[in-house]
């Protein structure tokens, strides 16, 4: 018996690929919940930056804020759609992805949030109560505190998805 036309296989392989399935389990699991959050506090962060009179190294900041929230997003969405195996090499390894991610994201979020740091106490000098000129003092402080918030998220996101490897699971959710 002969094997079926190859024009006959692609529709199912292409249907196959084509299902759009919502991952349920990962949007109400704590990773989904977790990148919800990382999302907004990202959102957060590079508003308030972007929002304010800013110069220098607070470029670095906002530069990783927005890159890390548009690939959160991306991240977030794959996963959620279950279209992960679609990305090419790092489909197949995508818990490891997503932790290779979350570290690198902490570390940049340190380095921003230490930044923000610096322009706080560099602009503390404008937080009198009767100065009269513009300041970005809050907007720094507020940013600081949000990449700060955003460090601790991408940190734990990143330690549950290590825990997940080492309890021997391959999957997000």
């Amino acid at each position: 018996m002969l094997p079926p036309p190859r024009a006959s296989r692609r529709p199912r392989a292409r249907a196959a690929r084509g299902a759009v399935r919502l991952q349920r389990a990962f949007l109400r699991g704590p990773l989904g919940v977790l990148r919800l959050l990382q999302l907004l506090a990202g959102a957060a962060f590079w508003i308030t930056i972007a929002t304010s009179r800013y110069q220098g190294p607070v470029h670095f900041a906002l530069f990783v804020s927005v890159l890390f929230w548009l690939l959160t997003l991306g991240l977030y969405f794959l996963t959620l759609l279950g279209k992960h195996e679609l990305v090419p090499v790092l489909g197949t390894r995508w818990l490891l992805v997503n932790v290779a991610h979350d570290l690198l994201a902490a570390a940049l979020y340190g380095a921003a949030t230490g930044i923000m740091i610096d322009q706080t106490q560099s602009h503390s000098y404008c937080n009198l109560k009767d100065y009269q000129m513009s300041c970005a003092y809050h907007a720094f402080l507020a940013a600081a505190v949000c990449g700060g918030l955003c460090l601790g998220l991408y940190l734990l996101s990143a330690l549950y998805g290590c825990c997940r490897r080492c309890q021997g699971e391959q999957e997000v959710a």
